[in-house]
């Protein structure tokens, strides 16, 4: 089967649409949020899931035959091509009127995402990336993503959602080394700060514990803009695990290197 790269392309447009119409009505408003854990906190808010039932139609509309994983309404569908859902990255932010949330679509073949989106529709912003290259648009106006090229972490500004998510010792270790090696670290910024790697405005992203709808749409906009995105042990980051971004593949390979050594 031949993949027809700008079906694939118009559909994540489609679905961020789809998304953001329900998303954006509710954001800075009195909204209700559950809580997925027994104990501690994981917000859930209608936001969450009405966007991913929202993506879903049109996913399902363009490719019925695709498999489909999301983060609120789980897996449908088997088979090599594979949509990965997380409607609102960033559940967090949302609820605390932050506009560093995110719509993350991504695209996979076989286990690599080769396609994917994140829309931040209040800021009016779209990162996008297919094989055929990887965009930024706001206000109307495309341009090429492009990271910053930065090759030693001496030089590098991080992003960490939170230092707390090395929540042991031994990864705690390896989020000091980094933090000891690099210019500046800031935090909060969940799939946010992976899009502003891409556009060249940072140069490190490292976080524990990711799903795969955490990351999948953000590994072919990273790569595509000229940037490298692995697990710590060097794998394919697809399916989610302990991720480093990075704005070059010397750049990630010193981080790698450094996070394996501590």
């Amino acid at each position: 089967m031949t993949l027809d790269i700008a079906r694939i392309q118009a559909t994540l447009l489609a679905a961020a649409d789809a998304a953001a119409a329900i998303t954006l009505p509710l954001f800075r408003t009195d909204l209700g949020v559950d809580n997925k854990l027994a104990a501690g906190f994981d917000p859930v808010t209608e936001a969450d899931r009405g966007a991913e039932t929202a993506i879903r139609a049109v996913i399902g509309n363009a490719f019925p035959e695709h498999a489909i994983i999301g983060e609120e309404w789980g897996n449908s569908g088997q088979g090599d091509y594979t949509w990965i859902i997380d409607p609102v990255d960033g559940t967090r932010a949302f609820i605390t009127g932050a506009p560093v949330w995110g719509t993350l679509i991504g695209f996979a073949h076989n286990g690599i995402a080769i396609a994917g989106l994140m829309s931040q529709p209040f800021i009016g912003e779209t990162f996008l990336a297919t094989p055929a290259g990887a965009t930024y648009t706001r206000n109307g106006v495309t341009q090429p993503l492009r990271t910053s090229g930065l090759t030693t972490l001496a030089a590098a500004r991080v992003f960490t959602t939170t230092p707390s998510l090395f929540r042991t010792p031994e990864l705690m270790a390896k989020w000091s080394a980094i933090e000891s090696a690099t210019r500046l670290q800031r935090f909060g910024l969940d799939c946010y700060g992976y899009a502003l790697l891409a556009a060249g405005h940072a140069d490190l992203v490292i976080e524990p514990f990711l799903n795969t709808y955490d990351i999948a749409a953000l590994v072919p906009i990273i790569r595509q803009a000229g940037g490298a995105v692995a697990c710590w042990d060097g794998s394919e980051p697809t399916g989610g695990g302990n991720v480093i971004a990075a704005a070059t593949p010397a750049l990630l390979q010193e981080a790698l290197a450094l996070v394996n050594a501590s």
